[in-house]
């Protein structure tokens, strides 16, 4: 709720982390707060059209790699999400990139369905060419690891804005929603949550 939001806000300005009020709804750790990253894992329920989501929220830091099999191993989806801004992606793409451990994790633990939601598009100003340079070498290296990248929805959003998480982004009029192969036939969408349901 709005409250909640507003005093997360005041408490991250407080310690100088005035962006991470929204991580602080799963992120509850104090820990996890001084340090800006998620530690452990945390479950947030929620219903779609079609089915009841439980998201667990998994650390993407390499210190806490346990934690993240640990809940890797319980999911039966998996949402990679890349941060598109310049020099993030190719970090996480690296070869000891966490993007590409977290994919072969994912894949190797048995979870067969992947949503790529590439975040942080407010930070290349909406950039077409860079959503379609970063899902041109995720689906060669998703390959790699076992995905099928035509089974695979590839979302632009922004986390911070909310742009094509749960409505169509109007900062975005390029995207045209993605497609993605299923049994019998293929389904679209435009959003995040789409993807999800």
């Amino acid at each position: 709720d709005k409250r909640t939001i507003e005093k997360f806000e005041k408490e991250a300005a407080e310690l100088g982390k005035g962006s991470f009020k929204y991580a602080w709804v799963l992120d509850k750790l104090k820990a996890e707060r001084e340090r800006g990253i998620t530690i452990d894992i945390a479950l947030w329920k929620f219903e779609t059209p079609k089915f009841m989501v439980t998201v667990i929220d998994a650390p993407g830091h390499r210190d806490f790699i346990k934690n993240m099999i640990t809940g890797t191993s319980q999911a039966d989806c998996a949402i990679l999400i890349i941060a598109a801004g310049t020099g993030e992606f190719e970090a996480g793409i690296s070869k000891d990139g966490q993007t590409r451990e977290h994919a072969l994790l994912a894949f190797t633990l048995g979870v067969r369905q992947l949503i790529v939601a590439v975040n942080k598009m407010d930070t290349t100003k909406w950039s077409e060419d860079r959503f379609n340079e970063i899902v041109k070498e995720t689906s060669t290296f998703i390959k790699k690891v076992g995905y099928n990248p035509k089974n695979v929805a590839f979302v632009p959003i922004s986390g911070w804005h909310g742009d094509n998480m749960l409505e169509e982004s109007t900062n975005m009029p390029w995207f045209k929603g993605w497609t993605k192969d299923i049994k019998g036939g293929s389904v679209k969408g435009k959003t995040l949550l789409d993807a999800i349901d």
